[in-house]
């Protein structure tokens, strides 16, 4: 058994390097023709319409997928479904990109021709460029694999992982074009963590019905009040024209118990710590969070151009789904 897992694991090691050996091949193929690829997507009034069959229909789905995230207009068309009837996805303005190892397969074969007679610029992502297909598209983007990394040389393992990674090069070379920036970036990511990082401001989590406070002078069993009832596990100190002096945490009460420090001759002024973290209400509310893991807290304050607006609890981030 022992033996039999050390081969498993020698089998696992090799199908890796064989796929970062296909991988770093690819470099050579970043020429000139590449780079015409890219300028003719950019300049295009259409969609990028991707197509392919079996595992490169996968492939391109994922890769659509990227470009739409990040700012290129795509869409995807089984190559199998075009001749039987999808071919009205493609517009006249659209540039069509044929995703296949071998460019020879049967459906590839009946597609081309309609995509050329329709006019629209064909790009070919292919391993083979001695095949039909990429003898009668108009640019070639070479993702050509020595073999595949199965054992067998017949599943689809390194040719389809070379196709991904030429698929993320052409979206992030698209991106860095087109000046896409982190705040495009949430726009087309509005419902995940990533998008909510990017937009979520400090204003759009914190409860702006609790703002608790207590004056410097305040009792101890009434500070103790004001942070139970707050439920935020702190309050702050303001002075008499509200400005901020210190934050007092139920840490900051614990440590004042622990000590052994008399209750009834203390106020708030002398437990709280001053100099507390705050960030005003429009930034961002993964600074918020920032400030939080890196000061070990769990709440910040919140100003609005310097004034005390409330606090900013983690639970408010977490909530959220930021982090």
């Amino acid at each position: 058994m022992e033996n039999g897992q050390m081969d498993l694991k020698d089998l696992a090691v090799s199908v890796i390097d064989k796929e970062a050996r296909a991988v770093e091949n690819l470099k050579p193929y970043v020429d000139d023709s590449f780079i015409q690829v890219l300028h003719l997507i950019y300049g295009s009034k259409g969609r990028l319409v991707i197509t392919g069959i079996g595992k490169s229909a996968i492939i391109g789905n994922k890769i659509v997928a990227t470009l739409n995230s990040t700012g290129t207009p795509s869409i995807f068309m089984h190559a199998a479904d075009a001749i039987h009837g999808d071919l009205g996805i493609v517009q006249p303005d659209d540039v069509v990109m044929c995703i296949s190892k071998s460019g020879n397969t049967p459906e590839i074969k009946v597609l081309v021709p309609l995509i050329k007679r329709m006019g629209n610029k064909l790009i070919a992502m292919v391993s083979n460029v001695e095949s039909y297909l990429a003898q009668h598209s108009d640019y070639i983007v070479r993702a050509t694999v020595d073999a595949e990394a199965c054992p067998n040389n017949l599943a689809p393992t390194s040719s389809t992982t070379t196709q991904l990674v030429m698929g993320d090069a052409i979206a992030v070379c698209l991106l860095k074009m087109r000046g896409f920036s982190p705040e495009d970036f949430a726009k087309y990511h509005p419902g995940g963590s990533l998008g909510k990082r990017l937009y979520l401001r400090v204003d759009d989590v914190f409860d702006k019905e609790v703002r608790p406070y207590v004056s410097p002078d305040e009792s101890i069993q009434n500070t103790i009040i004001n942070i139970s009832q707050n439920r935020l596990g702190a309050t702050v100190v303001l002075d008499n024209e509200d400005m901020l002096l210190g934050i007092i945490t139920d840490g900051d009460v614990r440590r004042m118990v622990e000590k052994g420090r008399p209750l009834d001759t203390l106020s708030a002024k002398d437990i709280m710590s001053r100099n507390p973290k705050v960030i005003e209400r429009r930034e961002l509310a993964v600074n918020a969070f920032s400030i939080m893991e890196k000061n070990k807290i769990t709440s910040v304050v919140v100003l609005d151009e310097g004034r005390y607006v409330g606090l900013i609890h983690i639970h408010d981030v977490l909530r959220e789904g930021i982090v």
